[in-house]
């Protein structure tokens, strides 16, 4: 039974002596990375826990995380990872509902858990990754426990990002990851010993995904506490490799290489291998211009929290011609490993082109939501799962997302979705990123409003952006404002835009567009 443990201890075994992470100015090889999991792997044995039993964890990206990504994984320990930033009362949902029983977190995020163990009743144990820890894990023996691993064992334990509402748990079975590596894998570039992955997203979350392949094949790890654009362009001119961004890092990665780099030292990405873009949908113009920068490296996939990825392009899918279909406004193709249908609201099967709900299948997906069995029997029917996603397919297999449900704008009685307006918008070239969401409005109750940011330097009057999405879109479609700024979005723990925050600023000073 090939469980990820095994794969991982096989591949240190075999890649020994070859580098494994880098992180902070220091380089562990295999043999090295290996013995401290195991050391930890003890570390967790000598407070009393057993297989099976669930570790949470609240880091960035380090060395100290590789030492948790395979310590869990060598006592086939299940890991819930937390969010950085997140408020006490989000961490500790995410505790209590997994049943955690102990919580490793870096003495960064200290304030972040405050007074959690008053509140979190499972909670036996904190690990403070401080000075001390070093020294703390020196003092673990290096035996290999070698606990027993079911393939329906849980690996790990992530949560929905918690924007809205409480986190949701998700669970995965070692078997469902390694379904879910190889399909991440698949359509990538061969990855080879000596490879790197860079991480500038946290492991625990999205760029996990790349970091389990990268080990098992020799590769090595870079771990990046933070996304720095200057430096991440110097990381991929000097290693290359792969790389895990939603579309936000990319704006911002192009941006400073056009404003910094472009003009006084323009750098070499040959070394690139791939890099995976998701979370959202890209504007188009921002990923021609992406492939301007970094050439035919660039690949988008779609997928959920869930199970990802679902769908897939390549750089000659993604930016080739393609009778029948609009490449670069799609998500991607959907995968062979997953079956994807369109449906209305009744689960009918739409026809090709039309729109509906996505619901899906693959052998990477969960099937039940950690301790909510109301939203799993609302999530899940027949071996599918409802996305909450709304788009089309067409006749070549291309996804093309239109929204969240959720998202959705209902102005006098006329349905209108915010990435239709947003992929207008993102036409014009002053614009770097954009959001539509809902605002009151007197008379049609609600209406788009658009909220863009503009390029350094640049300006748009308003009415030239309501004038393109009139002439485009129609006059349904328009948005009754727009506001301008310059600084970014706020994003979420994973780089996402927090939709949320932007529309909550258009009903929380409860003042209605007027009626015209």
């Amino acid at each position: 039974m090939i469980n990820v443990r095994d794969s991982l201890r096989q591949a240190a075994n075999w890649h020994r002596d070859k580098l494994a992470i880098v992180s902070g100015g220091r380089e562990l090889t295999f043999a090295e990375a290996w013995d401290r999991g195991l050391r930890l792997a003890n570390a967790f044995l000598s407070l009393g826990l057993q297989p099976q039993d669930k570790i949470g964890v609240l880091e960035e990206n380090c060395l100290e995380a590789s030492d948790f990504l395979l310590g869990t994984a060598i006592g086939n320990y299940v890991r819930v990872p937390l969010y950085k930033k997140n408020a006490p009362e989000a961490h500790a949902h995410m505790l209590r509902n997994t049943g955690c029983k102990a919580l490793v977190v870096d003495k960064k995020h200290l304030h972040e858990i405050q007074g959690v163990e008053e509140i979190v009743d499972c909670l036996e144990h904190i690990i403070v990754r401080d000075d001390n820890y070093e020294s703390w894990l020196s003092t673990f023996d290096t035996t290999d426990p070698n606990p027993d691993i079911q393939l329906d064992d849980y690996y790990v334990i992530r949560h929905s990002g918690g924007t809205t509402g409480l986190p949701k748990g998700i669970a995965f079975t070692h078997n469902a990851w390694m379904n879910m590596e190889r399909d991440w894998t698949y359509r990538c570039p061969t990855i080879e010993a000596g490879d790197c992955c860079i991480h500038v997203a946290p492991i625990s979350h999205g760029s996990g995904f790349l970091f389990v392949p990268l080990w098992f094949s020799g590769g090595f790890n870079i771990l990046e506490s933070k996304f720095d654009a200057p430096r991440l362009l110097s990381l991929l001119a000097d290693y290359g490799g792969y790389l895990f961004a939603v579309p936000t890092i990319i704006s911002d990665l192009v941006a400073h290489y056009e404003t910094h780099v472009k003009e006084v030292d323009a750098m070499s990405f040959d070394k690139v291998k791939a890099i995976v873009v998701g979370g959202s949908p890209m504007l188009p113009q921002t990923a021609m211009r992406a492939h301007g920068v970094f050439g035919e490296t660039l690949h988008q996939m779609y997928g959920l929290s869930e199970v990802t990825p679902v769908v897939w392009m390549t750089p000659k899918e993604w930016f080739g011609q393609v009778e029948g279909s609009d490449p670069l406004v799609a998500a991607g193709r959907v995968m062979p490993f997953a079956r994807i249908r369109i449906v209305d609201e009744s689960n009918n099967d739409l026809p090709a082109g039309e729109i509906g709900e996505l619901v899906l299948q693959s052998d990477g997906m969960i099937h039940e939501y950690w301790n909510s069995p109301e939203l799993t029997a609302n999530k899940f029917f027949d071996g599918w799962m409802r996305t909450g996603d709304v788009g089309r397919i067409d006749e070549n297999g291309y996804l093309y997302l239109s929204d969240r449900k959720d998202d959705m704008i209902i102005s006098g009685g006329f349905n209108i979705w915010p990435a239709e307006l947003e992929l207008v918008i993102g036409d014009l070239p002053e614009v770097r990123e954009c959001v539509v969401v809902r605002a009151p409005h007197e008379r049609f109750g609600e209406t788009p409003v658009a909220v863009v940011v503009l390029h350094e330097g640049m300006s748009l009057e308003h009415q030239t952006v309501i004038d393109t999405c009139l002439e485009r879109l129609g006059k349904l479609k328009r948005p009754s404002a727009v506001y301008f700024r310059y600084e970014p979005f706020s994003r979420t723990p994973v780089g996402k835009i927090r939709r949320n925050d932007v529309r909550e600023q258009f009903w929380n000073d409860g003042a209605a567009m007027g009626g015209s």
